[in-house]
């Protein structure tokens, strides 16, 4: 760690060498918060990624579907990495790195067949969490949901509600699916 002088320079206005030492962390930290740019973009034009997402949705779901392989997973992922439309992904994408994900689907619950589309797989990994990146990969699937002309869409969540409830959506209700208890809501999309 370098040391400061006893004696601060002129510029710094007396401040005490402890402070100087934070404004200057500061300033590092934010230089390095800027130089991560997250871009979002559809899963289409980065299938390198497939592989990876399917092991981050595999570890984040799978309680949901055990009898699905990671294999399985994949493909099921690279079939619905659509450009646009309905299937579509999108993902979060930090220089070469995966952040995160969101889908738009024609149907995530089998047992509600007659709703669609549905927002699903929304996930953003640990470290890039509360900045935003989920409100962005939603935001993208809705401007994709309102393209493809949907006036309500849905979604269901084992512990999301609230963020969801800050972007706008309603609760439908609570139920049971596939040995989980879920929030099942809904958003109004103004078109």
């Amino acid at each position: 760690m370098t040391r400061l002088p006893r004696a601060l320079p002129a510029w710094t206005g007396g401040v005490s060498s402890a402070l100087f030492v934070g404004w200057r962390r500061l300033a590092t930290e934010l230089q390095h918060y800027e130089a991560k740019t997250v871009e979002i973009v559809p899963l289409a034009d980065k299938k390198e990624f497939i592989a990876e997402l399917a092991e981050l949705h595999h570890a984040e779901w799978k309680h949901l579907n055990p009898s699905l392989t990671l294999e399985g997973r994949a493909e099921a992922i690279a079939e619905s990495a659509g450009r646009e439309g309905i299937p579509a992904i999108f993902i979060a994408v930090s220089g070469s790195q995966l952040v995160g994900s969101a889908a738009l689907v024609q149907n995530d619950m089998d047992t509600k067949p007659d709703l669609s589309p549905w927002l699903a797989a929304v996930y953003v990994k640990e470290g890039f969490r509360h900045q935003g990146i989920a409100t962005e990969l939603i935001a993208r699937c809705e401007d994709e949901a309102i393209r493809s002309h949907a006036n309500t869409w849905y979604l269901y969540t084992e512990f999301a509600s609230r963020l969801y409830e800050k972007l706008g959506w309603r609760h439908m209700e609570r139920c049971e699916y596939k040995g989980v208890t879920v929030d099942v809501m809904c958003k109004q999309i103004a078109s």
